[in-house]
């Protein structure tokens, strides 16, 4: 490795926010520590501000600054934010996919060329599978609960309940989570001195007030834990039995990361077992299918149909 390669792939370790021991460093770059602190002193030499600090678990670290060193990524950490941004591109938060599509465009600029083709390469190759949502969550919202959450402080915020009532609320947000199809905020609700889970999509109007709050242990220890067993509970779960007439290509292609287990009876029909999910998005997802179907089971499912194709005949009933 040459001198320059070496000082390059030192920086790159350093941006990794980390006490790094020098004979840590020395294994890394397969030289010596001694090198490792001539290494160092050229970094200090160049603006970049490398402090150390002594002692059995003393080491180097990179601190932020005014001029911080560019963007060094090696493969593996190039390719996962690559999948990463087209992974976020699916997420239900209102203009998320453009903003995705942005950043990559941002990375790719300041990679060296090498790795650039190479994430040029992985996102011309991939495209995320649309995905329909019923209503998403505007991003600053999101922003301003996260950043409550992780300054420990309490949140004014209005919400929409299932029936449509709009009330006040003033928490203290745990944690955000993400499930199936929806964004949650676990939270003590402090008016109500009691955990309520919050759709995101329904809240508005968030505020910090800057009230810090001792953190609560969230029921049962885990806060992802406990908002999927709650959801879960609300709403049962089924998986259903259909058979498609659609070719079992465009079939997976429609239903994407859906998709479920799907098998090919002919060339024009397949037959369709479902991922696990509620009646009421089972039945989304085969009406917007855009094929004729035969659902097999669970009668919920078929009941569910029945009662839904009453009301659209209902509505489009000419008097």
């Amino acid at each position: 490795m040459s001198d320059a390669a070496r000082l390059l792939r030192l920086l790159s370790l350093l941006q990794t926010p980390r006490e790094w021991p020098g004979s840590e460093l020395a294994e890394r770059l397969e030289v010596t520590p001694r090198t490792v602190r001539r290494d160092i002193d050229r970094l200090r030499d160049l603006g970049y501000p490398v402090e150390a600090s002594m002692g059995v678990l003393g080491g180097y670290r990179l601190v932020a600054g005014k001029a911080m060193p560019p963007l060094l990524l090696d493969d593996e950490e190039a390719v996962a934010i690559a999948v990463g941004l087209r992974t976020a591109a699916r997420q239900p938060v209102a203009g998320i996919a453009e903003a995705s599509l942005r950043a990559l465009q941002k990375l790719q600029q300041v990679l060296p060329p090498r790795l650039a083709r190479r994430v040029s390469s992985l996102t011309s190759a991939t495209a995320p599978a649309a995905a329909s949502f019923a209503s998403l969550v505007d991003p600053a919202q999101l922003t301003v609960i996260a950043g409550a959450v992780h300054a420990g402080e309490r949140v004014r915020f209005g919400y929409v309940g299932m029936e449509g009532a709009v009330s006040k609320r003033h928490v203290e947000p745990v944690q955000l989570v993400a499930l199936g199809r929806r964004w949650y905020l676990l939270a003590f609700d402090v008016e109500r001195d009691d955990w309520r889970i919050f759709r995101m999509d329904r809240i508005s109007d968030a505020l910090s007030t800057g009230a810090r709050f001792s953190a609560r242990t969230p029921p049962g220890g885990d806060a992802t834990e406990y908002v999927t067993q709650k959801m879960y509970e609300s709403a049962p779960t089924y998986r259903a039995r259909a058979t498609l007439k659609l070719p079992v290509d465009l079939a997976r292609a429609r239903l994407a990361d859906f998709a479920g287990d799907l098998e090919a009876l002919d060339d024009t029909t397949c037959t369709w077992h479902s991922n696990e999910d509620t009646i009421d998005y089972l039945a989304f997802r085969l009406t917007l299918l855009g094929c004729e179907f035969t659902v097999h089971g669970p009668p919920q499912l078929t009941d569910h149909l029945r009662d839904l194709g009453e009301r659209i005949s209902r509505s489009v009933a000419t008097p």
